[in-house]
C-alpha cells in the first residue's frame, strides 16, 4: 500500500483550502492511498491492443436535419407572458446583489 504522509496530506488540504483535523487526515492518507494503489495496478496492465473509447457502449445519436424556420413573432409570444418589462419576460428576482 502506498503510504502518504500526514503532512502532505494537511499540505494539500492547505491548498484546497480545507482544515483537516489529524484524526481526519489519518483516514484521508489511508483513503487515498488505497484509490492510488489501484491507479498503479491500472497502470501496470498492459493496453496496447486495446482500441480507445469514449463510450463504454455504441450509442448512435440520431440527429435532426439543420433547416432554418421562422421563429415565432415576439409580440405573441410576449402578449402570452403574465409581465413584461423592457421588451423581454419579467420574472422575480431570484438571486440577491446588484442588477
Amino acid at each position: 500500500m502506498t503510504r502518504l504522509s500526514l503532512d502532505l496530506v494537511q499540505h494539500v488540504a492547505r491548498l484546497a483550502a480545507l482544515s483537516v483535523a489529524d484524526d481526519e487526515a489519518a483516514r484521508i492518507a489511508e483513503e487515498l492511498a488505497s484509490i492510488l494503489d489501484h491507479m498503479a495496478t491500472l497502470d501496470a496492465l498492459d493496453v496496447t491492443d486495446v482500441e480507445p473509447t469514449f463510450h463504454p457502449l455504441q450509442v448512435d445519436v440520431a440527429l435532426r436535419p439543420d433547416v432554418v424556420v421562422a421563429s415565432p413573432d415576439r409580440e405573441v409570444l410576449l402578449a402570452a407572458a403574465p409581465e413584461t418589462e423592457s421588451g423581454g419576460f419579467a420574472v422575480p428576482k431570484v438571486l440577491d446583489g446588484d442588477g
